[in-house]
């Protein structure tokens, strides 16, 4: 078995966290350094679309599956691949499993308000043309979605919050 193998879905490796990590750490920087006046309401503004797009690329990742879920698999197993690939060839390094151990899970509601989000998002994302600082966000939000440690604190949070508001305004609790 080579470290490319193709991982099982649901999977977060190590790779996928880095390169999640390095996506957010791509724009987060860049908007550091061209901010002089990191907390002024106008700076943070700034920030909001790229957050966003991190909790939507979360809340790809917790989806149960279907069209949308299956290209959020898939850019997953594209960004632990990538990763991977780097940290085994490119450093040396090893590739462990950094999947949380708890599975979370969207509602019936939850699906719902990602089906609404995710209409949102391509209206959005096309105003202008095609965004790459969006897709770098979802990237991000899907490769750290499952992870363990502090980087997938968002679907800890995101899940729950979606999933309840989905149920109640759908009427299903």
């Amino acid at each position: 078995m080579t470290p490319l193998d193709i991982p099982t879905y649901g999977l977060v490796s190590l790779g996928g966290v880095t390169v999640g990590l390095s996506l957010f750490g791509w724009d987060f920087s860049r908007w550091w350094a061209s901010n002089k006046k990191r907390f002024s309401p106008k700076a943070l503004r700034r920030l909001v679309p790229f957050l966003l797009c991190l909790a939507y690329g979360t809340l790809l990742i917790l989806s149960a599956g279907g069209l949308i879920g299956a290209a959020a698999d898939w850019s997953l197993w594209g960004t632990s691949t990538v990763g991977d690939a780097v940290l085994v060839y490119g450093v040396g390094g090893t590739n462990p499993d950094v999947t949380r151990s708890s599975h979370l899970a969207l509602s019936a509601g939850g699906h719902a308000v990602v089906i609404i989000v995710t209409v949102v998002f391509i209206a959005v994302s096309t105003v202008r043309g095609f965004r790459w600082d969006f897709v770098r966000g979802v990237l991000a939000g899907v490769s750290l979605g499952l992870a363990s440690s502090v980087a997938g604190a968002a679907g800890y949070v995101l899940a729950p919050v979606v999933s309840y508001a989905g149920d109640l305004i759908a009427g299903l609790l």
